[in-house]
């Protein structure tokens, strides 16, 4: 009997577990902005109320726990684990700066629909910002059917197709929260280019080398070597 409980307290670990690893891999990489990141946050939190349910039900979040109780509901320890869970995501996240209506103007600016609820937010993070012009630029935004039809990614969108648009205060405000760095995945990036490059046998590479060593191995730019070779004349042995 002991051993069965002691399975089931595995099994059901090893399933949680195996949903805060999908989330885990969800907020790393990169090419991420704070929006994603976010927005897979709250999808997990409102997974987890779906878990505490199901617990109760068909388990169908939990295969493992499934076969191990073969069907059987005396899971009350269970769904109290799942209240601590859901508790320890409120508390860790309830600080977090930028409301929901900023997050998916960046995602989507045309979905927003409670405009004072969006500026409310939108000011109390950026104090620069002014609450009218934020309402009267977002109604613009929404209303210009060009950029309603535009299918870009959102960097595209934020830096060029909104610029013709004349909303420069939601611009600012998306380009800040675009450039915010989600993860560590940069500094974990460069630390190891770092230990790649600055190795044993390059002891002496000075702090300047080193740092034009990690700008060409980390830079995204693909120098344009045909237009590069062009601008230079061939000399021609004789």
């Amino acid at each position: 009997m002991k051993n069965d409980e002691k399975m089931e307290i595995v099994a059901f670990l090893t399933d949680i577990t195996s949903h805060l690893n999908d989330l885990n891999m969800k907020l790393q990489g990169k090419n991420s902005t704070v929006c994603d990141l976010m927005l897979a946050v709250r999808a997990f939190q409102r997974k987890l109320e779906v878990f505490k349910c199901d617990l109760q039900q068909d388990l169908l979040h939990f295969p493992r726990l499934l076969d191990q109780t073969a069907g059987k509901h005396h899971h009350h320890n269970y769904a109290e684990f799942l209240d601590k869970l859901i508790k320890n995501f409120q508390t860790r996240f309830e600080d977090f700066p930028l409301g929901k209506q900023v997050l998916l103007c960046i995602e989507n600016p045309f979905l927003v629909k409670n405009i004072a609820e969006f500026s409310n937010e939108a000011t109390k993070v950026f104090q620069w910002a002014s609450a009218a012009s934020l309402q009267t630029e977002l109604i613009e935004l929404q209303e210009n059917l060009a950029l309603q039809e535009s299918h870009c990614d959102l960097v595209t969108f934020w830096t060029k197709m909104v610029t013709a648009a004349g909303v420069p205060l939601l611009q600012k405000m998306a380009l800040q929260i675009l450039t915010m760095f989600p993860s560590t995945y940069c500094c974990e990036s460069a630390f190891s280019t770092m230990n790649m490059v600055k190795n044993t046998y390059r002891h002496t590479l000075t702090n300047e080398h080193l740092h034009q060593c990690l700008r060409l191995a980390l830079t995204p730019f693909m120098p344009k070597f045909k237009q590069l070779v062009a601008q230079r004349r061939c000399h021609l042995s004789h």
